[in-house]
């Protein structure tokens, strides 16, 4: 599997020296984010178990004969959306089949990030994972 996008936060995360830059660089990630329209905010496409307002839209596209998983996702939070961005960096454009065999909560432990949300983020968080876990599942139904 490949998790360049992952790999290059994960290194700038080692780079920083105290939580307080990794906040703001994972605020800068959620900047970055470019903002769902307004008409994709909808109740369907809203997550709930989230403190803040969190949109996820999760597709498929075939490349290459493989069904791929696509990821869009907006928040009222910077902080929640640079969250959306780190989930997005493990699993945007994967192949649906690899989807189950990736454990995002150890990826995370490289981060040292669980350790450091508040527990409304950290079920947030987790609402996001479910969610994207979930789908192949919903898929092949």
């Amino acid at each position: 599997m490949n998790f360049k996008k992952f790999d290059l936060i994960n290194a700038d995360f080692e780079f920083l020296e105290n939580w307080e830059d990794r906040y703001s660089y994972i605020i800068d990630l959620g900047r970055e984010m470019p903002k769902l329209e307004e008409s994709l905010k909808s109740e369907y496409n809203k997550l709930s178990g989230c403190a803040s307002q969190v949109w996820l839209i999760l597709g498929t596209y075939k490349k290459d004969g493989v069904e791929r998983l696509s990821f869009l996702g907006d928040s009222d939070a910077l902080i929640v959306k640079g969250l959306i961005a780190i989930v997005g960096s493990i699993y945007d454009n994967m192949p649906l089949s690899d989807i189950s065999n990736v454990d995002p909560y150890k990826m995370f432990e490289s981060l040292e990030l669980l350790g450091h949300l508040s527990s409304q983020r950290a079920n947030g968080l987790n609402s996001m994972i479910k969610k994207i876990q979930d789908f192949p599942n919903v898929q092949i139904c």
